[in-house]
């Protein structure tokens, strides 16, 4: 019980650093309820399941050539780039209802899944952190219990990713639209600044 905890707590630790994806649950669950803000975070975690696979399978070092890397890292600036320019956009849009109709919500999926897919840093944590503990877990368990403590892992991403989406969808129904209009404009200047820094990171690649 205390391992599987521990792998828990690991989950829980690897969602919680701020980065793309806490912004854009923040940006979405002010702006639409934590319908939205949870399907950003689903779709996070689906790219980050297919990220513990590629590095179970070993085959995820192919993602460190430097030609994908640049395409990682100019896709990653320009979907952020572009879900911060659409936070600035709503900004006096915002009101009490949510719009949930299926389009959108799938767009809000489709935004974590494609950030966190496309982000190289996840790539190089997946690989790193992952991959140390993967290396541990073969070594020490059976295949079911390598399965058992992964699963705890994405279970731990998960409990962080509703709690993320409860707080921005109360924050939304508790706060002024006003107020909710500046927490908007933060959070979308923090997308475009996490963009901006993955376009830095793509010409440093091809210049280098």
């Amino acid at each position: 019980m205390q391992t599987l905890m521990r792998h828990f707590l690991l989950g829980l630790s690897l969602a919680a650093p701020i980065g793309p994806i806490n912004a854009a649950q923040m940006d979405r669950g002010l702006r639409k309820g934590f319908l939205h803000a949870w399907l950003v975070g689903v779709g996070a975690m689906l790219a980050d399941g297919i990220f513990m696979l590629l590095v179970y399978f070993g085959v995820i070092h192919f993602l460190s050539i430097p030609f994908m890397q640049t395409f990682l890292w100019l896709f990653g600036f320009f979907i952020l780039t572009y879900i911060g320019v659409e936070s600035f956009r709503s900004v006096g849009k915002l009101t009490s209802s949510t719009d949930d109709n299926k389009d959108s919500l799938l767009k809000s999926f489709t935004a974590g899944f494609l950030m966190s897919l496309l982000n190289p840093l996840s790539i190089l944590f997946w690989l790193g952190i992952y991959g140390s503990v993967l290396t541990d877990m073969v070594k020490t368990y059976d295949a079911q219990g390598v399965l058992l403590y992964s699963s705890a892992i994405m279970t731990g991403i998960l409990v962080w990713d509703v709690s993320m989406a409860l707080l921005s969808s109360s924050f939304r129904r508790m706060l002024t639209p006003r107020l909710l209009s500046l927490l908007s404009i933060v959070s979308g200047l923090s997308l475009i600044g996490f963009g901006l820094y993955f376009g830095y990171q793509a010409l440093l690649v091809l210049l280098g």
